[in-house]
This record gives C-alpha cells, sequence and structure tokens, in this order.
C-alpha cells in the first residue's frame, strides 16, 4: 500500500501536471469527496475528470507546486502555488491571455492508497485579480 504522502504528490506531480488522467481510478477513491479552491463541490471519479477537464480547456499549462507536506496519519496537508495561462474557455469566460498565479493549502484523507477526500482553500481573490489583467 502506499503511504499518503506518495499519493498526494502522484496527485499533484502526475495527474495534475503531467495531465495524467489515467490515473483518477488509480488515485482517487470511487466515492472521493472534492471541494476545490473555486467553489467546486463534486463527488466520484466521473466529476472529478469533468473538473480536471474544464481546467485543462482553460489552462493547458497549469502547474501545481507543492512547497509543503505535512502528515498525519492517513492525514495529509500541502501548502501550494497553482499557476497558468488562461488560454481557453473556463468557467463562462473566455480566455485573457493573462497569467495566473496564487496560493493555498489542501487537506486530504487517504484510505485503503486512495485520495478519499480533499478540500482545497486558496486565495481566489488573487485569481480573478490575475485573471483580469
Amino acid at each position: 500500500m502506499p503511504e499518503p504522502a506518495d499519493v498526494v504528490r502522484r496527485f499533484y506531480d502526475e495527474l495534475w501536471n503531467e495531465w495524467r488522467l489515467d490515473l483518477v481510478d488509480e488515485l482517487l477513491a470511487t466515492d472521493l469527496r472534492f471541494r476545490g479552491s473555486r467553489g467546486a463541490v463534486l463527488e466520484g471519479r466521473d466529476a472529478f475528470r469533468a473538473y480536471a477537464e474544464a481546467t485543462r480547456r482553460g489552462f493547458p499549462d497549469w502547474h501545481n507546486e507543492v512547497d509543503e507536506l505535512l502528515v498525519e496519519g492517513d492525514r495529509v496537508a500541502a501548502r501550494l502555488t497553482w499557476s497558468g495561462t488562461s488560454t481557453g474557455p473556463f468557467e463562462g469566460r473566455e480566455a485573457t491571455g493573462a497569467r495566473v498565479r496564487y496560493v493555498g493549502a489542501a487537506f486530504f484523507r487517504v484510505a485503503s492508497g486512495a485520495i478519499a477526500t480533499a478540500w482545497v482553500v486558496g486565495d481566489t481573490e488573487a485569481f480573478r485579480r490575475s485573471l483580469d489583467m
């Protein structure tokens, strides 16, 4: 069974940063509960896939930098910096060409080697300001 920190690192490094959506079934629990920093509340792998695909359409170069990782049993906390360039439609807005960058944190519970819950919070005001520039 993989360590919780390794699962979360792969979630960001491979699934998100490399757009390896084929890893959804391996890294995420069937009954995943996910709350994204911009307000998305999702349940299940298919909902997460759609969320990731929408992000990819809007920001094909989206990057998740794990600045710090803390682990306590099956719980993992990550301090993150997110960045990308708005080159496609996203959340009802047309591409702006703006480069966005914002910080936040994510809190995970890993069960049986897969992410069961994820709660992500970020400086969404900085995200929106960057997008409008």
